[in-house]
């Protein structure tokens, strides 16, 4: 049987996927060797874009599916461009053989909830999920963190990166590790923050890739510290603003009198 300190010492990571959390996942099991990643399934597009349509109007929910499907193709288009910003970069963006992958219907679900207490792990590193309910967080064993992959809280909310670039604040264009409590992001004190840049070819769809880049560091800082029992706040002296998936028609207005696609 695991030993207290060799379970406090476990790390699981609540994700719906994707290749740039992959890489940050890999980024920290470099470090602490192996971790535990509760898998989500995927929201429906159809309840996000009624639930967009409730909070914004249905002319924005549509505007914002444009976008979506725009982005999808992209990804397809600029596949070469990905390709070479992960060898550049160095990222692992797939599971590795081997990794511990816990599948459930939602991160703020029961099961995801009987995962954790199975694992008893140290700590809990949101990373691309839904957002926890305060039931949830109430029931969590040990600290919860959210990667966000915005400057928070200017940016919280979608596609921080983009939005950054499309306000003309290039020295925002970053990531935030922060700890969780029930606010829109599960948005609570931030513990780190990272800042880079894009590189020509960057798109919507590449931007989240490139801001993983120069982000696991943070990552690892955040978890090592939760572990070690010291996390420690910091504050970024900033607005606080929710941002949401551009419509499509900002979006080509944006990248043909601004170039930020």
């Amino acid at each position: 049987m695991a030993s207290a300190v060799e379970k406090s010492a476990a790390i699981v990571i609540v994700t719906e996927g994707g290749p740039h959390i992959w890489a940050i996942v890999n980024a920290i099991a470099d470090q602490f060797g192996p971790v535990s990643v509760i898998l989500e399934s995927p929201e429906s597009k159809k309840q996000l874009l009624l639930g967009r349509a409730r909070r914004q109007g249905l002319f924005s929910a549509i505007g914002q599916l444009g976008t979506m499907v725009l982005t999808r193709l992209g990804k397809r288009f600029f596949a070469g461009h990905a390709e070479r910003l992960i060898a550049a970069q160095k990222l692992q963006t797939e599971p590795r053989p081997g990794q511990k992958i816990i599948h459930v219907s939602s991160a703020d679900g029961p099961d995801c909830l009987q995962a954790v207490a199975d694992i008893r792990p140290g700590v809990v590193l949101l990373a691309g999920c839904r957002i926890l309910s305060r039931q949830t967080l109430a029931q969590m064993p040990c600290s919860v963190l959210n990667y966000h992959a915005g400057i928070a809280p200017k940016y919280r909310g979608m596609n921080g990166g983009y939005w950054a670039l499309a306000s003309g604040d290039l020295q925002n264009f970053g990531t935030t590790v922060h700890l969780v409590d029930a606010g829109v992001d599960n948005t609570g004190g931030v513990l780190k923050q990272a800042r880079g840049k894009p590189e020509p070819g960057d798109i919507i769809s590449s931007y989240a890739l490139r801001q993983a880049a120069f982000s696991r560091d943070i990552c690892v800082e955040a978890v090592r510290d939760a572990l070690d029992g010291k996390l420690a706040t910091i504050d970024p002296g900033l607005p606080s603003k929710q941002w949401y998936h551009p419509t499509i028609w900002f979006y080509l207005w944006t990248g043909l009198t601004k170039r930020v696609w």
